[in-house]
């Protein structure tokens, strides 16, 4: 009787199993056709849809009033003989997002102009994004459009909420050139930025940029402050 001969494996199936060298850390490569199933691990079946997790809620839910978010000292310092101490409103769709205010003065003797804003925007949490790393994008993008401006030098600012840069330089508008610094905040999910600028009139000296800096900052300050005790 003539005994089975032994044949070599079929090239397709040693190609096969090669490919899947990899794979069979996780299931193993066999030229057979079943499969043990009944094994931990084995089928992902019954295992339910992965969910994705719930974005962490906004820290601060609320923005306070503009015109309120730099001290009355403050304002008397940086702007001396204030148009309107009370502050210009900023015009909003919806102050629990986004607010702001300004206030303008030429100083005591008339020929040194001072401008300070400050602008609020507050996020909330979408299905995609949480409200913190909106504001993150929006503090990074802020910064970085900021610093085009030709001249501007930008530098981080210490203590100041979570995140904070000064952009300082200088622009000319009607022959006037003035001397300009913004601040830039985060603090959780919202966004401060406050802007102050300063030029002598009728040939009168210019504020130092390190007087405009150090008044910009005072301003963010207060304004950081006011979000978070709007929130307490």
């Amino acid at each position: 009787m003539e005994r089975p001969r032994r044949t070599a494996p079929r090239p397709a199936l040693l190609l096969a199993c090669a490919a899947a060298v990899p794979a069979m850390l996780l299931a193993g490569c066999s030229s057979g056709g079943g499969s043990d199933s009944g094994k931990s691990g084995g089928s992902t079946a019954g295992s339910g849809t992965p969910t994705t997790p719930a974005l962490a809620p906004a820290k601060y839910g609320t923005l306070p009033e503009g015109c309120v978010t730099v001290g009355k000292s403050t304002v008397a310092a940086l702007v001396p003989k204030v148009k309107s101490a009370a502050g210009t409103p900023a015009m909003s769709q919806d102050i629990s997002a986004r607010a702001g205010c300004s206030w303008t003065g030429n100083g005591s003797d008339g020929y040194q102009y001072r401008w300070l804003s400050v602008t609020l925007q507050r996020f909330t949490s979408t299905p995609t994004a949480s409200a913190e790393q909106q504001a993150k994008d929006r503090y990074a993008d802020q910064v970085a459009q900021l610093g085009k401006a030709p001249g501007a030098t930008t530098a981080a600012v210490a203590k100041l909420g979570d995140q904070a840069s000064s952009v300082a330089a200088k622009a000319t508008v009607s022959k006037v050139t003035s001397q300009n610094d913004t601040v830039v905040a985060r603090v959780g999910n919202v966004v401060v930025i406050v802007e102050y600028n300063g030029a002598g009139l009728e040939g009168k000296k210019n504020p130092s940029a390190a007087t405009v800096v150090s008044g910009a900052e005072r301003a963010a300050k207060d304004a950081v402050l006011a979000v978070v005790g709007a929130n307490s």
